[in-house]
């Protein structure tokens, strides 16, 4: 009856003054404690809650007699990026949720272990295996996030010539722009992408799908399509005061200063940084937003979110670690309106109280009347989830999308155009970095059956 061990951390107190990782992993010695605790269910029910399908106890096994590199190619041959997901996957969701042992002594630690063995991996520098055989298809891939690079991956590996069409400077998409170094460095992105470069994926940074070249010209150019261009767009209330100078969206604040290093004194794209902040919205973004206020130097970060703390949307994780933090957390409360004249001087906000459960089970949100109050602060930053950018749409006006704006695909991942596939956040909305990578790679899946019917 061995306890989940605990991964290491770095102090609270220490880590609110830089933007190295906070969670340092296992040890080789826990990492063989933890692998120990796996039952090797004959029926995992872990893989069935795994978007891409880890064969988990078989990894999980390797780890057992301390063959890290075994561990890595079973995990591998599933995943294009097991050292990003062992590290931001919501595991506590999927596969650790479906885990025999969460009720004795706490489920599986199982992103930590598949951590532990691609970064052992990573670290090793191995020289690659290419495919044998190259199929006569060459691949377009528009975006190179979690989607755009599972997809890559998958085909890579297939023999299948893949070119990637990344908007930014840099390839990586929200995992570099819209994920902190603290919860994901980025040389660990970096290492992960070298490694489908090896497999012979070539990258095409500064490349606006829309602008640069149109849809046309790379459906003329290539036999498939792959668009994994993300939802980068952000939300706002559309309430008053939401113009005023320190408003910003968390897609904002955190591409400054993810991608470009607003944090460096002598950084081409400073941010100016609030003393008294306010973050509205509970996901991950938000907690993301409001640690980085705090190691960007404010004395005060508060989340305002208008349903209850037990509702938060983010990984317990992520609210954990950012109360420990300092962050302060007002709930039950909703934005009306943004105060000031020309820039914030405080931020309106309603308490909420919750409904009785309607028929689908969910418990709504409503106003309290004559319950207004008035949160001091100089800086407020949106956090309500973004929406697909509509170039690649507008670009392509037969391209069919929902009324949200996201791409409409059916169960193959192909969009209403023939050769053209489609997945992550730019068909479900804002979601999570492993539901994005099952997308691409279903969607390779897709198109390698096709490309093997020709």
């Amino acid at each position: 009856m061995i306890e989940r061990q605990k991964v290491i951390e770095q102090d609270p107190a220490k880590r609110i003054t830089n933007f190295d990782e906070v969670s340092l992993g296992f040890d080789e010695k826990t990492m063989l404690i933890e692998a120990a605790r796996c039952l090797n269910c004959k029926n995992p029910e872990c893989v069935k809650g795994c978007p891409v399908n880890i064969n988990i106890p078989a990894f999980i096994m390797e780890l057992k007699h301390n063959n890290p590199l075994e561990a890595n190619d079973i995990i591998k041959s599933s995943s294009s990026l097991p050292a990003v997901c062992g590290r931001v996957c919501p595991q506590e969701s999927q596969c650790e949720k479906y885990c025999i042992r969460k009720k004795a002594g706490g489920a599986i630690a199982i992103g930590a272990l598949e951590r532990y063995a691609a970064d052992f991996a990573l670290n090793k520098n191995l020289p690659v295996k290419k495919p044998k055989e190259y199929k006569n298809a060459k691949v377009a891939i528009i975006g190179s996030g979690p989607s755009g690079l599972s997809c890559a991956g998958e085909l890579a590996l297939s023999g299948v010539k893949v070119t990637i069409f990344e908007a930014f400077h840099r390839a990586g998409g929200v995992l570099v722009y819209g994920i902190p170094e603290f919860r994901l460095p980025e040389n660990i992105v970096d290492k992960e992408i070298n490694y489908l470069e090896k497999l012979g994926v070539d990258i095409k940074i500064n490349t606006v799908i829309g602008k640069t070249f149109t849809m046309g010209e790379l459906l003329s150019e290539y036999d498939f399509v792959f668009i994994g261009s993300g939802a980068g767009l952000p939300v706002f209330m559309n309430i008053k005061g939401e113009n005023l100078n320190q408003v910003y969206s968390s897609n904002e604040v955190l591409t400054r200063v993810n991608l470009m290093k607003a944090y460096e004194k002598d950084s081409e794209t400073p941010i100016k940084l609030g003393i008294n902040v306010v973050v509205v919205g509970a996901g991950n973004v938000a907690m993301d937003t409001a640690r980085t206020a705090v190691r960007l130097g404010a004395k005060a970060v508060t989340i305002v979110y208008r349903r209850t703390k037990e509702d938060m949307p983010a990984r317990l994780e992520e609210v954990h670690h950012a109360q420990e933090e300092g962050v302060n957390f007002i709930t039950l409360a909703n934005p009306v309106e943004i105060l000031g004249s020309t820039k914030v001087e405080g931020i309106k906000c309603v308490r909420m109280r919750q409904t009785e459960p309607d028929a689908s089970g969910r418990k709504k949100v409503v106003p309290i009347p004559d319950s207004e109050f008035i949160l001091e602060c100089d800086q407020v930053i949106m956090s309500l989830g973004t929406s697909p950018n509509p170039l690649i749409k507008n670009s392509l006006p037969e391209l069919k999308t929902t009324s949200k704006g996201t791409i409409s695909v059916d169960e193959n991942m192909e969009t209403s155009i023939k050769n053209v596939y489609a997945g992550g956040d730019t068909v479900t909305g804002a979601a999570t970095v492993i539901l994005a990578m099952g997308a691409g790679k279903k969607a390779a899946q897709s198109i390698l059956k096709k490309i093997t019917e020709r």
